[in-house]
């Protein structure tokens, strides 16, 4: 064990960031993979003598060192003992582009889809697309050799590696590229002790050894797969010049690529670029009833060429119905289908497309192949794409401890073996009772194929084991290759050596340890690999703790929701991908602020905690602390993983063990203090707004001292409402939801509101109901927010119907009974909250459904030429849409609305008034909305739903923000 005053001198030593806490080596003790092992410590470098100082300090103190970047390997590829490396923070830039020699040159933290946004300005593509493309970054694809659903175009990321930046086990720099044969000699014959020298030499010695050629094109998979990582890929190197008369010239990258960081530590990467694939794509969406149908039909399909044939199952679609961000993109299914195929066809004119997909419908038809074969364009097929992407994380949304199991989801065989081999395939399964999901690149020969199983049992993880033996044996009958893109990492280096034989497997021990002979990087992958059924993030047999809670949480305990996390990262993508979560990450790009790493230490503490309160963690509470609640988790992690809920379950039982601050208390009550201070509403707005009392009340109370606070209006809405009756009418009636914000801080928004409604001819019922409950269930209040949620259910439950409707203002006020109140009240009111929710409208949605009944038009507004600029709420994203915002404020003729691409404005309630949040709530404003709306051209409109948004947008940018009623209000005709 290295003892801790080495890492803190070599903390010392690195420019920057060394982290040795228990809180960062759990939450890189995992990727998206199945396996966990606590590392050393974590680094973060900040230039490349950083990295030359890990590897000296690696060789001296016989330690290893992981290279990472998104860790959203599947095969277990950064998860090690030693010390991880993460280069995704400081090595993110784009060195050089020669758009005449189609190449650009890169760091390996380059996220793949920002490299495209740049090459796109200058007519180029980087080919290789990963499901994970919006967050996968170009050393963790070269390291992996990842593909995508393209790949039948575009090839792996090994045929567009030119060069690389390395540096090598003992801290020497080296470059690594093509080489004529006389080159790749004189490289060999060099009269020096270099390590660069020693792998020319002894490539050349294994490869120019004739039994050595024999048993590499022996054992090897077949050529014509072109989806294939099984080991280290002399197979390729030896079909290079200096080998294989007439072939191209030698490169390294083909090994390099692929090779896991087990081989050199990569700082610059050079990629051939490809000029832009026509502008016209078509996705034709074939429906079968049977797996073996689409396998069959598939073969048929690639002899017209697509782009990407990629197949969606049943179980697959089934998952879809549930989620809410993927339950709309399933517009084109027809039916129960056992399988859809969608097959992508590429041309430069949509006509092309028709008449190729109508000749492949012909085809399949004539071989009775398919049911229903709809042909989609546009913004419809990013649809399908985001449905077939999002399949990975689906599949953790299964409720309880059986799940979808990345063992043997990556082989690969012939694309005209495939339908026998998934048939053999199955009947293993079937021996075994087990039944697996079938999903992505049939065009490619590779199903990704998952078994259900349970691996906190002993019997599931021998299982594990078991399964994949025997399916290891299969791939090999096939001549295939066990990983088509994810790698070999910890789960299939295993059985390497069954796959290439013993004689290969020793070739690739020998290229290992040439390159680096004191094994220190990213050590027991490819070779020497440990047992595949060991370190896995769960312990068969362990047995699970009870946790009791105040929410309900359908189907699973809170530990089993955590648990759906499987590591895949998409709560790592940036501003620039869109979307909203998650909003700290994006500003501070720290894996601790990741969605990923809060369900990480949740699972991690709950799991393994002795305390009798398990919630009793500092640990859990400072990776929580960044959690804005912006519920984008909810709708945008492909499993639903709602941090939000669980972040206010775990407050409340922390409160329990320590207590409550001033602060917390005062905001968790502002409701209550909010109405103490509208007795005297002009002298709180002094106090607030005055220079000495305002900074004596923020350092009092641990508010930022650079935020505005919160003003009161001289009357309620409540009184408002008493003062201004609307006489009983014959008009379609909605109750308003009076919520505790618009009531005493923005009344006028209230009056506009109900103003506008009454105009258009809508009664406008106020009752008098409990507040409700946002401030105490943010922050964690959960005993008494639900006993107001259920005086709530039960005083509404008897007004609201779909005739008679519930109205509410400010979004996270009237959300919460859609969102927490079903799994808050008690069991026996379960039910009626899940009914009264349906009936229940933030004024947009209902002011938007009427305009679609026709109850509203264009003609009870005044035309005039107003550009608009709509920032919505994130729980709106999260829970509705901001396109009902938006087709609201298009309804005026000549109103030109542009819905502002941002996630979170970054105030999220109190979040953005706390002082130590303070910073980060700006920096989260400064990535889309304050550019946006600084940029907004001189008359144009601010439009925000929530009052939180709009309190940002004056404090981040001067500008005042309406909320949309506002606007239609003063649009009345």
């Amino acid at each position: 064990m290295i003892k801790r005053e080495l890492l803190e001198k070599l903390g010392q030593d690195l420019k920057g960031e060394l982290y040795t806490d228990d809180i960062m080596r759990t939450l890189y003790a995992t990727d998206a993979s199945a396996y966990r092992e606590m590392p050393l410590a974590v680094a973060i470098p900040e230039n490349e003598q950083d990295i030359k100082t890990l590897i000296r300090f690696a060789r001296e103190h016989k330690t290893s060192l992981i290279p990472r970047t998104a860790g959203t390997s599947l095969a277990g590829q950064v998860v090690g003992n030693g010390i991880i490396v993460d280069v995704s923070k400081k090595f993110t830039r784009i060195l050089e582009i020669n758009t005449d020699e189609h190449w650009v040159r890169v760091q390996p933290g380059v996220i793949r889809d920002e490299l495209n946004l740049f090459l796109t300005s200058h007519g180029f593509y980087f080919g290789p697309e990963t499901s994970t493309a919006n967050r996968a970054m170009i050393g963790g694809m070269v390291g992996n050799n990842s593909c995508g659903s393209n790949s039948v175009v575009y090839g792996s990321t090994r045929e567009h590696l030119l060069s690389v930046n390395a540096i090598l086990s003992d801290g020497s720099d080296a470059t690594f590229g093509a080489l004529t044969t006389d080159e790749f000699h004189a490289k060999c014959e060099a009269n020096d002790e270099r390590l660069e020298t020693t792998v020319y030499k002894q490539i050349r010695t294994l490869l120019g050894n004739a039994d050595n050629q024999r048993e590499i094109r022996k054992e090897f998979p077949k050529p014509e797969i072109l989806r294939r990582n099984t080991g280290y890929a002399v197979d390729m190197l030896l079909e290079t010049a200096p080998f294989t008369a007439g072939k191209e010239d030698f490169n390294f990258c083909k090994l390099i690529a692929g090779s896991e960081g087990t081989l050199a530590f990569l700082t610059e990467i050079k990629l051939n670029i490809s000029p832009l694939p026509p502008k016209e794509g078509g996705l034709l969406c074939v429906h079968f009833n049977t797996i073996d149908e689409s396998l069959r039909a598939n073969i048929i399909a690639m002899r017209y060429k697509p782009s990407a044939s990629e197949l969606i199952d049943h179980f697959i679609l089934e998952c879809t119905k549930d989620n809410i961000e993927q339950r709309k993109n399933r517009f084109f299914v027809e039916g129960d289908p056992g399988a859809i195929l969608v097959v992508e066809f590429l041309r430069n004119t949509r006509e092309e497309i028709i008449e190729v997909a109508d000749r492949l419908k012909a085809d399949l038809q004539a071989a009775g192949l398919g049911y229903h074969f709809p042909l989609l364009f546009g913004d419809d097929t990013k649809k399908i794409w985001t449905l077939r992407k999002a399949g990975l994380g689906l599949l953790s949304n299964l409720p309880g401890d059986e799940k979808a199991v990345p063992v043997i989801e990556d082989t690969a065989v012939a694309v005209e073996d495939l339908p026998a081999y998934i048939a053999e395939f199955n009947r293993i399964l079937e021996k075994y009772d087990l039944f697996s999901v079938h999903y992505a690149h049939a065009g490619s020969g590779e199903i990704h194929l998952r078994p259900i199983l349970n691996l906190k049992t002993e019997e599931g993880n021998q299982l594990f084991r078991t399964i994949a033996e025997e399916i290891a044996t299969l791939v090999k009958k096939y001549n295939g290759s066990l990983s088509g893109e994810h790698g070999d990492g910890r789960l299939r280096g295993e059985f390497i050596q069954q796959m290439i034989g013993p004689k290969n497997y020793q070739l690739l021990r020998q290229v290992k340890y040439t390159w680096d002979p004191e094994n220190i990087f990213n050590p027991h992958k490819i070779v020497d690999t440990p047992s595949m059924n060991s370190n896995l993030r769960y312990e068969p047999g362990k047995k699970a703790p009870d946790l009791k809670t105040i929410f309900h949480f359908p189907y699973q305990t809170i530990l089993q929701h955590a648990e759906q996390c499987n590591g895949s990262g998409d709560c790592r993508k940036t501003q620039l991908s869109g979307g909203t979560m998650c909003p700290s990450y994006m500003a501070t790009r720290s894996e601790k602020d990741t969605t990923r790493a809060r369900a990480n230490i949740l699972r991690e503490v709950l799991t393994n905690s002795t305390k009798e309160n398990k919630f009793d963690s500092k640990e859990i509470y400072d990776v929580l602390d960044l959690c804005l609640a912006c519920k984008g988790c909810k709708s945008e992690c492909p499993s639903n993983v709602d941090v939000a809920k669980m972040k206010m379950e775990f407050l409340q039982h922390y409160y329990d063990a320590n207590g409550v601050s001033m602060r917390t208390w005062m905001i968790a009550n502002f409701r209550m203090l909010t109405s103490l201070a509208a007795i005297a509403p002009g002298i709180y707005n002094w106090l607030v707004k005055g220079d000495l009392s305002s900074r004596l009340i923020k350092r009092f109370s641990g508010f930022a001292a650079d935020r505005s606070m919160p003003t009161l209006e001289k009357k309620t809405l409540r009184k408002w409402l008493k003062q201004n009756p609307q006489p009983v009418t014959q008009a379609r009636k909605v109750y308003l939801f009076c919520d505790e914000f618009t009531n005493y801080n923005d009344t006028h928004v209230g009056i506009k509101a109900v103003s506008l409604l009454r105009k258009l001819g809508y009664e406008v019922i106020p009752v008098e109901h409990p507040e409700s409950a946002r401030a105490l269930l943010s922050k964690g209040f959960l005993r008494k927010a639900k006993t107001i949620a259920e005086k709530n259910v039960q005083l509404f439950s008897k007004l609201i119907s779909e005739q008679t409707p519930l109205v509410g203002i400010e979004p996270s006020a009237i959300l919460g009974f859609r969102d927490e109140y079903p799994d808050l009240v008690s069991d026996e009111l379960r039910n009626t909250a899940k009914q009264l929710a349906k009936n229940v409208y933030m004024v947009d949605e209902f002011l938007s459904m009427e305009a679609d009944l026709g109850h509203i038009r264009s003609d009870m507004f005044k035309g005039a030429d107003k550009k608009i600029k709509l920032h919505g709420h994130c729980q709106q994203k999260a829970l509705s849409s901001v396109l009902h915002s938006k087709k609201i404020l298009s309804l005026p003729q000549g109103y030109a609305v542009e819905v502002i691409p941002s996630g979170c404005c970054g105030m999220a309630g109190s979040f953005g008034y706390e002082k130590e949040h303070y910073d980060v709530s700006m920096k989260i404003g400064e990535l889309v909305l304050f550019p946006a709306v600084r940029n907004a051209t001189e008359g144009t409109l601010i439009a925000a739903p929530g009052t939180s948004c709009r309190h940002q947008i004056k404090d981040g940018t001067g500008a005042k923000a309406q909320h949309p009623v506002e606007i239609l209000f003063d649009a009345l005709a």
